[in-house]
């Protein structure tokens, strides 16, 4: 059986960002859409969402109250301050991401997406439990915003999976993440010590 995989899937601008400052994503609204950009067959290819507080909160003003939050999928949310009650299918988590990763994996069940933000992204980069990254860009400079990852000092490569590119300009790149591991951690630290 093929082990699940945690993928960050999302839209991010020609500079690089999520969001705005404010969390504000009134850039994402084309005039000219081609289609879905893939994402009915990549919600089908899941069951399972992870999500930070912040994304949280902006997905709860999606639409009618609550309804980004299907039953059709395990919706997590982490935070240090999980409230007692919730009205949506959502579940909070405040444990370490290596244990809840690697116990949530290990489970049957589809690919899982990393919806986001920033920070959450960055957090489970540190803990090596990204697998793959598909990212939307979308042809608009917004100056300023939410970084796709919260800031890190990060040399992580990727290895390009696939390339697509929509008639309204907007590119699609898929890429799986280079685990590294105990092997190549030594080999670096071997090569550095002879280059000093």
């Amino acid at each position: 059986m093929t082990q699940r995989k945690i993928i960050v899937s999302l839209a991010i601008s020609a500079d690089g960002y999520i969001a705005r400052p404010d969390g504000g994503v009134d850039w994402l609204d084309r005039p000219r859409t081609a289609g879905d950009y893939g994402m009915r067959d990549f919600y089908n290819s899941i069951d399972t969402i992870l999500l930070g507080r912040k994304t949280y909160e902006i997905a709860l003003g999606f639409g009618k109250k609550g309804s980004a939050f299907s039953k059709k999928t395990k919706n997590y949310v982490f935070t240090h301050t999980p409230p007692a009650t919730t009205d949506f299918p959502v579940e909070f988590v405040n444990e370490p991401i290596k244990e809840f990763a690697t116990r949530l994996k290990a489970q049957p069940g589809k690919d899982i997406w990393m919806m986001g933000g920033g920070d959450l992204i960055g957090s489970f980069l540190d803990a090596g439990e990204l697998d793959e990254f598909i990212m939307h860009v979308i042809p608009t400079f917004i100056g300023e915003g939410i970084p796709l990852i919260g800031p890190r000092h990060l040399n992580l490569p990727l290895k390009l999976i696939k390339a697509s590119n929509y008639e309204d300009g907007v590119v699609c790149l898929h890429y799986s993440v280079i685990k590294k591991t105990g092997r190549q951690e030594g080999s670096k630290q071997k090569a550095v010590g002879r280059t000093q």
